[in-house]
This record gives structure tokens, C-alpha cells and sequence, in this order.
């Protein structure tokens, strides 16, 4: 059976089209032409890249993912009228001293629990040894003792030339 409603109330009320692939909302992805994002295909050509579906199409998140849930039952924090303004004035005189309160959504927020490593992970060690001032230092000597070395080098080839030429001239004069 196929419902078939008036156009002017369709228009106005709260009556949606669920969209292809169980989606809540409308569609609202650029078609091909529309799509200004590309991807090198190879060859020199550019196409527009393809958009994925979402994994959670057609599913409602749960007011608990929406929304933080109280964790005890209503009331049980009743506070007396006394505890009340005493709780006010400390708070007043905490903003007078600029000290930072919380709001409500930072005394609302949970922390997440802590991730633990996996069973296999094994952390370097190792690690560093130096500071980077310490770092530095070594790489500066290691360079100057690298540089010393060549220089001497350098040296033995122009000594050796200059003894070859000494062996020469005396071979020329005898």
C-alpha cells in the first residue's frame, strides 16, 4: 500500500524521504561533475575522486553516545539551603581571588579510559642518550676529527709530490 499525502502538508510537516541506503537525511553529495577533488589516475589524467558511503548509514546514534547519562538516581545529591549559600559564598570568593572555576560541561565530562598497550608491543630502549646540546657537541667533534683527518691526507698527497719532484731533479742532475 503506497501513502500518498497532500503537497502543502508534506511541505510543512515533519514527514521525511528517507534517503537511498537506509540514510537518515537527505543525500547531499555533489554529483560527478560537481566534485572539485581529484586524484592522479595515471598517464598524465586527473579524475574526480570517488566519495565511500559512511559505515553508520542508517543508524540512529543512541542518546547515550549523544549525551552524558547521570550516574546516580535524581536527588541523591540534595544539598541543604545552608550548604547552598556556604557552597555560593566559597565560589564567589574563589572568582574575587581569580581562581578558575569549572563549568558545567567540564564537571560533566568522563574521562576516557586509559587505551592499554598490545600484548606485543615492546617500546625501544635505548632511546636518547643526550641532550640536544650533547648531540650537538659529539657531531661537532665527530666533524672536526673527519676534517682533520682528510686535511692530513691532503697533506701526505702534497708531500709526496713534492718528494717525487726532489727525485726527478736530482735524477736530471747526476
Amino acid at each position: 500500500m503506497n501513502e500518498v499525502y497532500d503537497p502543502d502538508v508534506q511541505g510543512r510537516s515533519q514527514i521525511r524521504k528517507q534517503g537511498e541506503g537506509g540514510r537518515v537525511g537527505s543525500n547531499r553529495k555533489k554529483t560527478t561533475p560537481e566534485i572539485r577533488r581529484t586524484k592522479n589516475v595515471g598517464g598524465g589524467d586527473i579524475q574526480p575522486t570517488q566519495y565511500r558511503d559512511r559505515k553508520d548509514i542508517g543508524a540512529q546514534k543512541p542518546t547515550e553516545k549523544r549525551e552524558q547519562q547521570p550516574t546516580q538516581e535524581r536527588g541523591s545529591a540534595g544539598v541543604s539551603g545552608k550548604e547552598a549559600q556556604r557552597k555560593a559564598y566559597r565560589e564567589r570568593k574563589a572568582r574575587e581571588s581569580g581562581a578558575k572555576t569549572k563549568t558545567a560541561s567540564q564537571l560533566l565530562t568522563k574521562k576516557a579510559p586509559q587505551k592499554s598497550a598490545h600484548p606485543d608491543y615492546k617500546p625501544k630502549t635505548g632511546g636518547a642518550k643526550y641532550s640536544r646540546k650533547e648531540r650537538l657537541s659529539v657531531q661537532g667533534k665527530g666533524e672536526r676529527a673527519l676534517r682533520d683527518i682528510f686535511r692530513g691526507q691532503e697533506k701526505d698527497k702534497g708531500a709526496d709530490k713534492k718528494t717525487a719532484a726532489k727525485r726527478a731533479s736530482e735524477r736530471m742532475s747526476k
